[in-house]
């Protein structure tokens, strides 16, 4: 069974970091291409990053350049969010994804003062 665990959320201050996990179980992990999406509230959801097998990230969302970093541990098969100098725009349900068809649950990030 193909299972897609987020954690790693939480709420913090304007400035502060989160990392997030995506632990994915019931595939070849390796083999595909994991994505993180977000959805901010009254918004649709939108692509953050696409890490393709070998931890090239591949796209990466114009406003989180330079702050935030998505990457993969083949080994644990978990793919990770470090979130840096967030920003309350970045508040958002955090999915990942594998494939864009399948979905973890989401992790809610809040950035507030």
């Amino acid at each position: 069974q193909v299972q897609l665990v987020e954690s790693g959320g939480g709420s913090v201050h304007p400035g502060g970091s989160l990392r997030l996990s995506c632990a994915a179980s019931g595939f070849p992990f390796s083999r595909y291409v994991m994505s993180w999406f977000r959805r901010a509230p009254g918004r649709e959801r939108v692509l953050v990053a696409n890490v393709i097998p070998s931890n090239t990230t591949t796209y990466l969302l114009d406003s989180v350049k330079g702050r935030f970093t998505a990457f993969r541990d083949n080994d644990k098969n978990t793919l990770y969010l470090q979130m840096n100098n967030l920003r309350p725009e970045d508040t958002a349900v955090y999915y990942c994804s594998r494939d864009s068809m399948t979905w973890g649950q989401g992790t809610q990030a809040t950035v507030s003062s």
